[in-house]
């Protein structure tokens, strides 16, 4: 542990170094967020912060990594690579919703061709889940960086825990790399909690997201039943694979495009409406991510019997969540998407 724990603070030291010079990068080159009607900030804010995030995390494994683990990392780190410089392009530029979408599932394959892949029946099915399981939750992070501190938030929690349950198990390459990402995380949060002084953008989100996804592949059980451990990342990942369902299902049912309809209809405006309060809602999201990671970590214990009796009220709870959300508590009417609730800083 105490190796994970060097790893982690390291990422966040460079990670608080690097972010302000980031910033300065992303003024100079005038990769900012510009005010809008939809978003809350009245100035421009720098974009670009999730260089700094994978700067931090790259440095911190080439420095302090195992170098037994370097070839299974290379496929990892390409295909996070790819993802974001699909985001600064996007930052800088723009980029379609469905370009990025088939960087990402480049982005898959070469996970998939690196080795780096679910295995659950072992056939041709193992394919399709990797590549959905990769893809969505790429998109899963992207969608969820709506509010400050929300998607580095989320990001961080989810990997102390696949940090946790990698120590449990003993799995060094995933604990680095998890570890890792916690700390560049927590660096980069010092400068994106409200109000943020700059934003992850895509370069970020999408990176994080890639890298929780092939984190989540990788944990691995072998004491217990793969019928049992595959709910284990899921679980990890339970608020932001929530929130993307959420927001599908409430653009389909107004008859809008899930991909490319912006709007505040995600989880984290609609508990900002209730709680009147940004920082509010971003906490109440920590404590949910971290309701469900803890709720992993029992699953590594559990009989089949009693996984599949936790599993089964986590799924009923998130059916009752969806439904008061969305029909009892009316849902998204024009006046909310209206209100300068909170931040967006793509198509999200």
């Amino acid at each position: 542990m105490s190796a994970y724990l060097l790893l982690a603070a390291s990422a966040l030291i460079v990670a608080m170094g690097g972010t302000p010079l980031v910033r300065q990068l992303a003024l100079r080159l005038k990769v900012v967020d510009q005010p809008q009607a939809r978003k809350i900030h009245t100035t421009p804010v720098p974009l670009l912060g999730g260089v700094a995030i994978y700067v931090a995390f790259a440095l911190v494994l080439i420095f302090f990594g195992d170098r037994r683990y370097v070839h299974e990392v290379v496929g990892i780190f390409v295909g996070a690579t790819l993802v974001s410089l699909m985001g600064v392009a996007d930052d800088r530029w723009g980029v379609g919703s469905y370009i990025k979408l088939g960087g990402q599932l480049a982005a898959a394959f070469i996970l998939i061709y690196s080795g780096v892949q679910v295995r659950l029946f072992n056939n041709w099915f193992d394919l399709v889940l990797t590549t959905v399981w990769v893809v969505g939750i790429t998109n899963a992070l992207n969608l969820l960086d709506n509010m400050d501190g929300l998607s580095g938030g989320i990001a961080m929690i989810a990997a102390i825990y696949f940090t946790l349950l990698a120590a449990m198990s003993g799995q060094y390459l995933v604990g680095a790399l998890a570890a890792a990402l916690a700390g560049a995380c927590a660096g980069f949060l010092v400068y994106n909690w409200n109000p943020a002084h700059i934003f992850m953008g895509d370069t970020g989100s999408l990176f994080l997201g890639f890298l929780l996804a092939a984190v989540g592949i990788k944990l691995r059980f072998p004491s217990n039943s793969n019928t049992i451990t595959w709910m284990i990342p899921v679980l990890v990942m339970a608020l932001p694979i929530f929130d993307t369902t959420l927001v599908f299902v409430s653009r389909l049912r107004r008859g809008k495009n899930p991909l490319t309809t912006p709007g505040k209809d995600h989880l984290s405006h609609r508990l900002a409406l209730l709680t009147g309060s940004r920082r509010e809602a971003v906490l109440l999201c920590y404590l949910i991510a971290g309701a469900a990671g803890l709720t992993s970590v029992f699953i590594t214990q559990a009989t089949p019997a009693e996984a599949l009796i936790v599993g089964s009220a986590v799924v009923l709870v998130a059916l009752f969540g969806l439904w008061w959300l969305e029909f009892r508590n009316g849902g998204v009417r024009e006046r909310d998407t209206a209100a300068p609730l909170a931040r967006s800083n793509s198509t999200n």
